[in-house]
């Protein structure tokens, strides 16, 4: 080893869902949305002027945190926007968790919270999950240096409650507590209304999901106006200028069209909520989704096995070849014709299989 390779920071690093790019594939693995963003998103890139690349963007995002602040009903000095919402929750871990006590997180979730605890070198604890992969309030009554959770989870789809999480956040006063919510859209409550109670509490949401704008990284928290001021703090010793002028406006055109957002939202329930009766019929189990995949598991066919088959048909979903969880698949929602394509081969499959 060179003497300078003593020094380097060195981390097992995130490994993304796989992003393929075949042609008639059905790309169910990456909890992607089916369908486009808002048609104001479209104009608005249409009629973009790009001279306005000469100038720096406006380093404090303010056309999209105001329009972000008037959606959630919330003041505009509660709001951060960063460059995705991993980009946000990587920032409250390196402004917020800074203690010699471990910060806690579930056992199963977003794989990235323990890839940034150790790039960070922040001290963490996992808590597992109960039997039915719920969240164990009681688990996160000990002293620690901060809690960050999805919820839903990822990539149960499982809901914590409102009043766990109030549960949660009433045992750790002195701690910031981090709600994960990057698909609350889909049908789960969200914490944003005991942000009126808790001045601990970050919300953070992305509009990868609901918003269909993955490919666009856009991502932001809402939290007390001091909790926002440490953020950016940080973000402009890190860096000033994270969101592109391009970003920003088409962010705000996505934020602005609400009725095409709802109708979007109501398309995927719908169709998640037929996909659960077909799933069962064909001898899936799974706890009840509120978000815009299924986790599910066969009664007989081992997952990773429907994982290879669906995939040699070029229709992608996730594995995990993790403990606890290496017999599920996560079925992200489609559109109806898709999904109706990835159900027709499972039938088959399955049939042929007895």
């Amino acid at each position: 080893m060179k003497n300078w390779e003593t020094y380097v920071r060195k981390v097992v690093p995130y490994v993304p869902g796989e992003q393929p790019n075949k042609k008639n594939m059905i790309k169910l693995n990456t909890n992607e949305n089916p369908y486009p963003p808002a048609p104001g998103v479209t104009e608005c890139l249409e009629k973009f002027d790009t001279d306005c690349f000469r100038l720096y963007p406006d380093p404090a995002v303010t056309a999209l945190v105001n329009e972000l602040a008037a959606f959630h009903n919330v003041k505009p000095e509660q709001v951060f926007v960063g460059v995705g919402s991993d980009d946000v929750l990587a920032m409250c871990f390196l402004t917020f968790f800074n203690g010699s006590k471990p910060i806690l997180f579930p056992d199963i979730t977003y794989s990235f919270y323990d890839v940034w605890a150790d790039t960070f070198r922040v001290p963490f604890q996992t808590k597992p999950l109960d039997e039915n992969f719920n969240i164990r309030p009681e688990d996160y009554r000990e002293e620690n240096g901060g809690i960050i959770f999805p919820n839903p989870n990822a990539p149960t789809g499982v809901e914590l409650g409102q009043d766990a999480i109030e549960d949660i956040l009433q045992h750790n006063p002195d701690q910031i507590v981090i709600v994960d919510e990057a698909y609350v859209d889909f049908g789960a409550t969200s914490a944003l209304p005991l942000l009126e109670k808790y001045d601990n509490l970050i919300v953070v949401r992305t509009f990868s999901k609901s918003r269909s704008m993955a490919g666009m990284r856009i991502g932001y928290a809402i939290a007390a106006s001091k909790v926002i001021r440490y953020l950016n703090d940080v973000k402009y010793s890190f860096n000033s200028y994270t969101m592109d002028q391009l970003s920003i406006d088409l962010g705000v055109e996505a934020v602005k069209d609400n009725a095409y957002f709802e109708e979007n939202i109501s398309k995927i329930i719908n169709t998640r909520e037929r996909s659960k009766e077909r799933l069962k019929a064909l001898g899936f189990s799974f706890r009840d989704s509120r978000s815009n995949f299924i986790f599910a598991t066969h009664e007989s066919c081992p997952a990773k096995e429907i994982f290879e088959a669906l995939k040699a048909q070029n229709i992608y979903v996730r594995y995990f070849e993790k403990p606890r969880i290496d017999n599920y698949l996560r079925i992200t929602i489609g559109t109806d014709e898709e999904m109706d394509q990835f159900f027709a081969f499972l039938e088959k499959y399955l049939a042929e299989r007895k």
